[in-house]
This record gives C-alpha cells, structure tokens and sequence, in this order.
C-alpha cells in the first residue's frame, strides 16, 4: 500500500511498467519477494534487492548496491556500485545515482531506539543526477534534471535544473537536460551548448521554452 500512495502523491509511476521475469540477474545478486522488476532492467554482483521494491525498466543496479523495502525505481535508473536506497526513497525515470552516494531514512538514528516508524521520504525528479560520494539527508527533495556534485551534503530541497556543490551543499548554478552548466544573459536566456535547446530563468526558476 505504501509503494501506491507514494506514487500517487508525487503523480509518478514506471511508464509501461512490465511484470515479467525479462530482466537480468548476476548469480550473486539477492532479489527477496514481492519485487517487480521491469523488462530490460541489469542487477550486477553482490547486490540485494529487499522485499516489495518496484523497479522499471532498463535500469542497471551495480555491484554492491542495497535497495531497502518498497523503493520505487522509475525506468532507465543507472545505480553505480556500492549504492544504498533505503526505505523512503523514489526515484523517477533517468535517475543518475553515482558511485557510494547513499540516501538516509531517520533524522535522528540511534542504535538503541528502534524509528522503523518514522521513516522520512525522499523523491528524486525525472533526469536528476547525484555525484559519486554525495549524502541526501533525508526528507529533502531532489528537482528534475538537479545536478548534485560528488561529495555534496544535501541537506535541504533541490529546485529543478539546481547545479548544487559543497558541505553542507549549495546552490551554485543551473543545468540543462544534458548536463551542461547554463549562463544566463540580462534577459534570463541561456543556451544548452548541445542541443541549442533555450531555458529562461525568472524569479528563481528554470524552464525550457518552446521551440517554433
């Protein structure tokens, strides 16, 4: 029921999502029950996918990753090795998770204090990237096309197109779709340099305009 209500408050879910056995398991992977896994989707060695996650289609899971009880995964989610997702945690489709990043579930853990029931939510936005060794504190959502920087501590919501560095992590520019750093001029126009495609900035946020 969880896994329903989440997609359903942040209007998301795997876009054809496949119920079938068409995905790729390393014999050393670990795939408990109740998960669905999409056609095309890659789980390398020593990974362990924990009971009712729902992941998409054509993702790829690294070596060494964990992915906790009832993640969701959209399609074309690229996990490097050594990731955890924990309980909590969406990620929509295009998802980049780098290598040992790691999300959190408790505020406030403590060994002897058993907080399975205040689990706090993370959302990571279609196309978002998180570098290599970044922390998102959790309860803190992730914009679409968001470029976390490796090492980043997250410790609060990241808008959409955010270019975002350091510890604790700050806001330091903006990205396009394919991860190119945009200037904006006077007017609040900036150019990706790949795909000519125009983004405007206005009042602190970044859209893509229409093309003719």
């Amino acid at each position: 029921m969880y896994i329903f209500l989440c997609m359903k408050k942040h209007n998301f879910a795997p876009k054809k999502f496949l119920q079938s056995m068409e995905y790729f398991k390393h014999e050393t992977a670990i795939i408990d029950e109740g998960c669905q896994i999409g056609a095309g989707t890659k789980i390398w060695h020593f990974s362990h996918i924990m009971a009712n996650c729902i992941i998409g289609e054509n993702c790829n899971l690294g070596q060494n990753v964990v992915v906790s009880p009832e993640v969701v995964l959209g399609n074309n989610v690229k996990v490097q090795n050594n990731v955890s997702i924990y309980t909590g945690v969406t990620c929509e489709d295009d998802v980049f998770l780098g290598p040992s990043m790691v999300f959190t579930n408790i505020i406030n853990p403590r060994a002897a204090i058993i907080r399975r029931d205040q689990y706090e939510k993370t959302h990571v936005g279609k196309g978002a990237t998180i570098g290599a060794n970044a922390t998102i504190v959790c309860g803190n959502n992730i914009g679409k096309y968001a470029f976390i920087g490796a090492g980043a501590v997250v410790t609060k919501d990241v808008p959409d197109y955010a270019l975002i560095a350091g510890n604790p992590a700050k806001h330091i520019g903006w990205m396009s779709e394919n991860g190119h750093r945009l200037n904006f001029d006077n007017n609040g126009l900036a150019v990706c340099p790949e795909t000519m495609q125009r983004y405007r900035l206005v009042e602190g946020e970044v859209g893509k305009e229409l093309r003719s």
